[in-house]
C-alpha cells in the first residue's frame, strides 16, 4: 500500500519491471529508493535481494541472466564508483542489466563528499558501456524507466537511469560537530 510521501512513479516502475520480465531486483538499502524497495519486496512476482555491496548486484545480474532471468539493480550514485571494475563483466559478456541510480551531488546537495561521484556518474557509466538515460523530473521517472527496461530487455545490454535529485529530493547534511 502506497504511503502519502511515496513518489508518484513507484507503482509505474514496479509495473515496468514486471512487464519487461525483470524478476530479480537487487539493492543496497538507500533512502532515495526506500519506497521502491518496499514495493519490490512486497511484490510476489519479484525476488528482492538485499546486498552488502553494490558490486554484488552486478554479479547477481550475470547469474540471473545465465539462469534465464533479467535483473535490475537499485543503487545510489556513490555506489556506481564501487562497481566500475565489475562492469567489464557486463560489457564483455553482453549481460543485460537495468540500473536505477538515485543521484547525489547534484541540485541542492549539502554533503560535499557526494559531489565528485555525483558529477562523474553519467560519464563513468557511459565509459563502462551503459546506455544512460536521465530523469531529473519526478513526472518523467516512470516513462524513462519503462524506456530503459525496453532497451535492456531488447538486447541493448546494460542500461542505466539516473534519477536526479530534483526527482528524489536533496538530503540534509550536517558536518561532525554541527547541530
Amino acid at each position: 500500500m502506497p504511503s502519502s510521501d511515496e513518489p508518484p512513479w513507484v507503482d509505474s516502475v514496479v509495473r515496468a519491471l514486471r512487464e519487461h520480465d525483470f524478476h530479480q531486483v537487487a539493492y543496497v538499502p538507500d533512502a532515495g529508493h526506500a519506497h521502491l524497495i518496499s514495493r519490490c519486496v512486497e511484490d510476489p512476482s519479484l525476488t528482492a535481494v538485499t546486498l552488502t555491496t553494490e558490486e554484488e548486484g552486478v554479479a547477481l545480474a550475470a547469474g540471473a541472466w545465465l539462469g534465464g532471468q533479467r535483473a535490475a539493480l537499485l543503487l545510489q550514485s556513490s555506489g556506481v564508483g564501487n562497481c566500475v571494475n565489475l562492469f567489464s563483466l557486463l560489457r564483455t559478456c553482453r549481460v543485460p542489466l537495468l540500473l536505477l541510480v538515485t543521484m547525489r551531488g547534484q541540485y541542492g546537495e549539502a554533503n560535499p563528499w557526494q559531489v565528485p561521484m555525483g558529477q562523474l556518474t553519467g560519464p563513468v557509466l557511459r565509459l563502462a558501456g551503459f546506455v544512460v538515460l536521465e530523469a531529473d523530473d519526478e513526472g518523467r521517472v516512470a516513462e524513462t524507466v519503462d524506456a530503459a527496461a525496453t532497451m535492456a530487455a531488447s538486447g541493448a545490454g546494460a542500461v542505466a537511469v539516473l534519477i536526479g535529485q530534483r526527482a528524489v529530493g536533496a538530503k540534509a547534511f550536517a558536518a561532525a560537530g554541527e547541530p
